[in-house]
């Protein structure tokens, strides 16, 4: 993914409509992709990851045409949207074909001159963000530092931000393949994510590359990034807050009678909070149809 359009991503905001959509096995007729768990769903030809019981799960395809609808812009990378039915949080999963991304800067993650070029990245952005009319957003500092695990060829890592006040957070993960890196990040809410990890790493425990795509399988001669895990810390080839603001606050809410309400907001969780209020405390847009 390019520069320019890391930097378009992360000066948008996200606001897909509540409107009510039919799961698979509802028993309804629907031009939507929506997985209903237990199931082994696929991530296109890329991988394939496990939906438990309790939760459902949206494609690529689907994730894109909703984007679309409602004027937002997409990479043509995003693979699929995975959540709990009865909870306020949600995995978002884009693979981007870059290569083979060596792993030997696994030592030499220097966090906080990442956290300065961050740093460094938003203040440009919110210049941006001024422009159109939205609240700057602050780098406070790392939740979580990044991290490599060796084994498994995962990087972690979550920055805390905000913005009018307001608490931002989400946790990223890079899952490097053979070919290149699926791009895993956990929307949460603040507050949630000591309760909320521990579920979403059992979530990636079943989550696998396709035979033959997988790190290990990598063969001389591959396509190889040209850049390392820094890099991708800062957003691939963009240095900055590339997609800080782009997630804050998407939530799948899955409720009785087969029926999908998704609700994104910008990143201001008084925003979000707002649009719940307005689905669950006042007039609800479920069944309305628009």
């Amino acid at each position: 993914m390019s520069t320019s359009k890391l930097c378009v991503l992360a000066a948008c905001s996200l606001a897909l409509a509540g409107a009510p959509l039919h799961a698979q096995n509802s028993g309804s007729k629907s031009k939507l992709n929506i997985v209903e768990g237990p199931a082994q769903v696929k991530l296109e030809k890329v991988a394939q990851i496990t939906v438990p019981a309790g939760y459902v799960f949206v494609d690529g395809k689907t994730t894109r045409a909703m984007m679309k609808e409602h004027g937002q812009p997409v990479s043509g990378e995003e693979l699929g949207m995975l959540s709990p039915t009865n909870e306020a949080w949600t995995v978002m999963f884009e693979f981007s074909e870059v290569g083979y991304v060596k792993d030997d800067e696994k030592d030499k993650l220097d966090a906080d001159k990442l956290l300065a070029s961050y740093r460094a990245g938003t203040a440009r952005a919110n210049k941006e963000r001024a422009k159109a009319g939205r609240p700057p957003i602050e780098i406070v500092g790392w939740e979580v530092p990044p991290k490599y695990d060796e084994t498994t060829h995962n990087l972690e890592w979550a920055i805390r931000g905000t913005s009018a006040g307001e608490p931002i957070l989400n946790y990223n993960c890079r899952l490097l393949g053979r070919n290149g890196y699926m791009e895993v990040v956990l929307i949460v809410e603040p507050d949630q994510l000591k309760t909320t990890l521990p579920v979403f790493r059992n979530l990636l425990a079943d989550y696998s590359f396709q035979s033959g795509k997988s790190y290990a399988e990598y063969r001389s001669g591959d396509k190889v990034a040209k850049y390392g895990l820094a890099a991708l810390v800062l957003g691939g080839t963009a240095v900055g807050a590339a997609k800080l603001g782009l997630f804050a606050w998407l939530a799948v809410f899955f409720k009785k009678g087969a029926k999908l309400i998704i609700v994104a907001c910008v990143a201001v969780a008084a925003f979000f909070k707002k649009v719940l209020g307005k689905l669950f405390g006042g007039k609800s847009q479920a069944g309305s149809g628009s």
